[in-house]
């Protein structure tokens, strides 16, 4: 009965630009080029793709057949495919709580890109030295109330707008701010190309340099590409399965990932687009992390013209892309409170309100009152730890669960995952990926989780 009542996205547009909005985040959209710079540019790229469809899109396929299987959220969902007496559904907890974890330290970091494109906007960085400019990114994060105010705006944004409902908040909310960040990007990276010197940049980036391939080790590289592969997706907590909870059989799974796995490569592509010819145009190297994003790129928009609308630009896209990840995982959780509770979705809204800033405090607070805690080691902060968790232990081994659940007979099995995944129109999995999909993929997982860890 209540599989009926289950709200519906209303169009495939919706569900492929939720999805990938969810894929599409603040750390694959900065982290995404340097990576590919590193590792012998337009090499690494192949590598990349090779993983990401033999590893990343055979698991979104598996998080997706899970959610329309059950028309569940995440945390009922392996109740209804589990067989009796197994315990299987205890995963969905630890999906629900992987959730959190995620969005403890994404609410912060989300309000630092709101944060900056404001600062654009209104014109704080007009006129600033490099120096000064690498001060804002350190007194932004010495001030416990900017981070607890714009964690705060975050937070209720991205609420407000899963309270409204599926069709009318979420899906339609969401389909407009990802047609803005591809409008944007393809802006920005057109700026970054007709920059004096660009097309080195685009170069360096793209072209693919066997020679730094060999450099770098072939061995690092693959290392790097599986890495990128797995985690641009986010799998592993459920934040996928939710979205196949909420499409009809119209069209094949397997398909259906394919589109939201080239959306999210073609934003991380096109990031590098906007990164790399900018860095290159003024000489700068192009840095890894929040330094690249915070201090490297506002020099740059300083130093053009009309540097102060660029800039509003660039963050404009960098919090659309922050925003989309931020709505998707909420509904996620949503979605399983009301499950869990049976209650509305605004009540369940409104308890999250309080516990997701709540919860969020602790990172907001990490880089100044309680900077003293160091959880990995001098210099980290509680954004490392929360990080950590959720990239090297929730991901990967939830991966595996949502992989062995769907492959073995102890679990849902093969028949019943392939007889899900294939209905409708589309792209199918072949049964004769049985061996690869139960024996080799389990393996790889297995290794980048040993990985993380050591």
């Amino acid at each position: 009965m209540e599989s009926k009542k289950r709200e519906r996205f209303g169009s495939r547009l919706g569900f492929l630009l939720l999805s990938a909005g969810c894929a599409i985040g603040i750390g694959n959209v900065w982290r995404f080029p340097y990576i590919v710079g590193q590792n012998g540019g337009g090499a690494f790229v192949l590598v990349y793709l090779l993983f990401l469809t033999i590893m990343g899109i055979p698991i979104l396929s598996m998080e997706f057949a899970v959610g329309r299987a059950s028309r569940r959220s995440p945390v009922r969902a392996y109740q209804v495919l589990e067989k009796s007496g197994q315990k299987w559904h205890l995963h969905g907890y630890v999906a629900l709580i992987g959730n959190y974890c995620l969005m403890m330290f994404y609410t912060v970091v989300s309000g630092w890109m709101i944060y900056y494109f404001y600062s654009f906007i209104t014109g704080k960085f007009e006129g600033m030295s490099s120096e000064l400019v690498g001060d804002v990114f350190g007194q932004m994060l010495a001030n416990p109330g900017l981070n607890l105010f714009w964690m705060c705006v975050v937070v209720v944004l991205g609420i407000l707008v899963c309270s409204i409902g599926l069709q009318k908040g979420v899906e339609k909310i969401t389909t407009k701010v990802m047609i803005a960040l591809l409008v944007l990007m393809l802006v920005l990276a057109f700026r970054g190309l007709t920059l004096e010197g660009g097309l080195e940049g685009l170069k360096f980036y793209l072209y693919p340099d066997f020679g730094k391939m060999r450099e770098v080790g072939f061995g690092k590289v693959v290392t790097a590409a599986m890495n990128q592969s797995f985690f641009t997706l986010s799998l592993g907590i459920g934040a996928m399965a939710i979205f196949g909870s909420y499409i009809g059989n119209e069209r094949s799974l397997v398909g259906e990932a394919v589109s939201v796995a080239a959306l999210d490569t073609f934003v991380a592509i096109v990031a590098g687009m906007i990164i790399f010819p900018a860095c290159f145009a003024f000489g700068i190297s192009p840095d890894s992390g929040p330094s690249l994003i915070f201090i490297t790129l506002p020099n740059v928009f300083i130093e053009m013209a009309g540097g102060r609308i660029w800039g509003s630009l660039f963050f404009l896209f960098m919090w659309f892309a922050a925003m989309s990840t931020v709505i998707a995982v909420f509904e996620n959780i949503i979605a399983c409170g009301m499950e869990l509770w049976n209650i509305g979705r605004k009540q369940v809204a409104g308890i999250n309100l309080v516990l997701i800033i709540i919860l969020s405090i602790p990172c907001a607070l990490g880089f100044n009152l309680w900077s003293s805690f160091e959880p990995l080691g001098i210099g980290s902060t509680v954004l490392d730890l929360e990080d950590f968790i959720v990239s090297n232990w929730l991901l990967p081994l939830g991966s595996l669960v949502y992989l062995v659940f769907c492959t073995s007979r102890y679990g849902w099995g093969f028949e019943n995952y392939c007889q899900e995944v294939n209905q409708g129109k589309g792209l199918k999995m072949a049964k004769g990926l049985y061996p690869y999909l139960t024996f080799i993929l389990p393996v790889l997982v297995i290794v980048l989780f040993l990985q993380g860890i050591l």
